[in-house]
């Protein structure tokens, strides 16, 4: 079948192939006013968003269809017996089985938990607080800081440690801080949550009721003494190399010597993104009842393992993280976060499966002959950049040519053979995946940075820029229709995907891209003079998303979304020049249902990226989301753009066309 679907791809390339969605269309909205609403308002009209879903477009669909792949692949293996212990069909097929075996985990209730709880309880002293901090990290759960490798800023060829800051249970520092009526509303709506965990473990309402302001007041003291979202988009506000003596010194009430032995992390270099955070952290360690500590990780332990647990654990968790906060209506169905869990935690023996049979060799080569083009139309803007000197330009032109892509997965699958997975042992499996990452993380701190890792699954639906391996990767998950279809022609694919690429290239070169070099070091390369027309250039970008409202008195904040809308931006407009280049010395393409091939680029673009998206979700994604919601993602990079006036030709005073004097273009 793959093999006739890759023929009839090729005869249809050849002669035009199909077009844009055209039911998708909204003919009665006008192109120049809300190209949000041309582009695929009809799809939208007739598919509300599901009831267990936070967003819902024809690129959110896909993602949930490919799980319907992954659970055929996840059901087909956890029939068959007796594969070897430790062999990737074992492992997957082992741990879904386990998590589908809901009578079991329901029998289990709390009891997964309760060795940790115990431990918890007979804590003595402030030693013991120490040793508890250190097994939950063992356990994937990072409070109230956490320690991961990362690339050194300063030495990007070695990994270091890096402390960074965690611990609150609410999305941001924002929430406990900021005085607004829907954050006092949240705390009010949290304090009832931990309440309701605590006594689904065991605890009376009125003991509940009092731990539940315990955890509320040592969170807010480290959320005071954390960075804003804004704040930590900078990568210099995070920068903080030091010796391990240093950190010593920093937050003296920790022992290190000890934390650093039991994880077998080397005591070299490393980095504290917040130092005032682990001040604070220090603090609470010496101030700080220890009875308070132990509520405190006892939220902790409840928190970040509800989603193992017994369904009243779970609901309840949804009832506030998913119905409160995003505004989703229903609980996934079980063996969908089954799908999930398996891919968070097994994710590249899952990928191996998956791309096997969904992501064939052709795919792959038409994806990087396109982010060939991409990585060219990028090469010709920056050299034809009338703003830029000649020295930078350089080296900007050297970045590029360094720029690594990734496509589909990895070249080396990682192992897990040594994670043991059990059937109708859920929790434990989750907590062997959790302690496989963990260690498999630190194993690399201390050794030269290994490029041939992924960040993302291959099953993943997603696509991301790394500025310290100054690489672009597009895992298997997301080269698939909407965002690419061997069965359209190149002007739907360079609108979806195209765009795509050329937003992850261009994030080399966004407000945070732009202060790493070639090699992955944070290092200014810019002139004093280049840099200051750039920042003005970004700081059109930050007004633009500053004006877009959700709601009365909620907009976007233009610092927090300027990294993914200059992405978005100068991804668009490369992607046009790419598609243009690859058309030359070929037959023109049709007009299709009435579209140009101008036309299907930019409708290629609204299709892919246009989501109907639930008025809670949008308020969580304006407060702490990078990105900014998808109706703006649509008409605010276009609005920019010339080509896309002309292309449907709006007239210079339509809300699709910004005035000449706001209109931003970095790239």
């Amino acid at each position: 079948m793959l093999l006739l679907a890759c023929a009839a791809a090729a005869m249809g390339q050849t002669s035009g192939g199909r077009g844009v969605e055209i039911k998708d269309v909204d003919r009665n909205a006008d192109p120049c006013t809300d190209f949000y609403e041309f582009a695929n308002g009809a799809w939208r009209a007739s598919n509300p968003i599901p009831p267990e879903m936070q967003r819902w477009s024809r690129r959110w669909q896909a993602g949930e269809t490919s799980k319907d792949k992954l659970k055929g692949i996840l059901e087909e293996v956890s029939a068959q017996k007796g594969a070897p212990v430790g062999s990737v069909k074992q492992q997957i097929g082992d741990f879904y089985s386990a998590c589908m075996d809901e009578k079991a985990v329901n029998a289990a209730g709390i009891t997964p938990v309760r060795p940790l709880l115990n431990e918890i309880e007979a804590m003595k002293d402030g030693k013991d607080v120490q040793r508890m901090i250190g097994h939950f990290h063992d356990a994937g759960i990072a409070v109230p800081f956490g320690i991961a490798s990362s690339q050194d800023n300063h030495e990007p060829t070695q990994v270091i440690a890096d402390v960074f800051a965690s611990g609150l249970g609410l999305p941001d520092r924002d929430y406990y801080t900021k005085p607004d009526e829907r954050f006092k509303e949240t705390r009010a709506k949290y304090l009832v949550h931990v309440e309701k965990m605590f006594e689904l473990a065991g605890f009376t309402p009125a003991k509940a009721k009092e731990m539940a302001a315990t955890v509320m007041a040592m969170e807010t003291k480290l959320a005071e003494a954390s960075l804003d979202n804004v704040a930590l988009r900078d990568p210099a506000a995070t920068d903080h190399k030091m010796k391990f003596e240093d950190l010593k010194k920093l937050t003296p009430e920790f022992n290190w010597e000890g934390y650093f032995a039991s994880a077998k992390i080397s005591t070299a270099d490393l980095n504290v993104d917040q130092p005032k955070f682990m001040q604070e952290v220090s603090r609470q360690l010496k101030e700080t009842p220890l009875a308070d500590w132990k509520t405190y990780l006892t939220w902790h332990l409840l928190n970040g393992s509800a989603s193992a647990l017994s369904t009243a654990f779970v609901e309840e968790d949804f009832q506030f993280n998913g119905a409160y906060l995003s505004g989703t209506k229903e609980l996934k169905p079980r063996w969908k976060r089954c799908v999930e869990d398996t891919d968070g935690l097994l994710g590249e023996a899952l990928g191996q499966e998956y791309v096997a049979r969904y992501f064939p060799p052709e795919y792959k080569a038409r994806v990087q002959d396109m982010v060939k083009n991409l990585l060219l139309a990028m090469n010709d803007t920056i050299n034809g950049l009338d703003w830029m000197g000649p020295e930078t330009k350089k080296k900007a032109l050297g970045k590029l040519a360094t720029f690594n892509p990734k496509i589909g997965y990895p070249d080396k699958w990682k192992d897990y053979s040594s994670v043991k997975i059990e059937r109708g042992a859920f929790f434990a499996d989750v907590l062997a995946g959790r302690r496989f990452a963990i260690a498999d993380d630190r194993a690399r701190i201390g050794k030269p940075v290994d490029r041939a890792r992924w960040g993302m699954t291959p099953p993943t639906s997603d696509a991301y820029y790394n500025p310290q391996l100054n690489e672009i990767v597009f895992p298997a998950g997301i080269l698939q229709p909407p965002a690419f279809n061997m069965e359209v022609n190149d002007a739907v694919n360079y609108g979806a995907i195209g765009v795509v690429i050329g937003h992850e290239i261009s994030h080399g070169f966004d407000d945070q891209g732009a202060q790493y070099d070639a090699e992955g070091r944070l290092a200014n390369w810019w002139s004093s003079e280049d840099l200051k027309k750039f920042q003005a250039k970004t700081q059109c970008v930050v007004d633009q998303f500053d004006g877009y409202y959700i709601e009365p008195n909620i907009h976007h904040n233009g610092k927090l979304v300027v990294g993914e809308s200059i992405g978005d931006l100068a991804g668009a407009k490369l992607a046009y020049l790419a598609f243009k280049k690859s058309q030359e010395g070929k037959p023109p393409l049709p007009v299709i249902d009435g579209f140009t091939p101008d036309q299907q680029f930019f409708v290629g673009w609204g299709q892919f990226r246009g989501d109907a998206t639930r008025p809670e979700t949008m308020r969580l994604m304006v407060q702490g989301d990078p990105h900014p919601i998808a109706k703006f993602r649509v008409i605010g990079p276009l609005s920019n753009l010339t080509a896309f006036q002309k292309a449907f030709q709006c007239k210079a005073d339509a809300p699709m066309v910004r005035p000449a004097e706001k209109r931003c273009e970095v790239w």
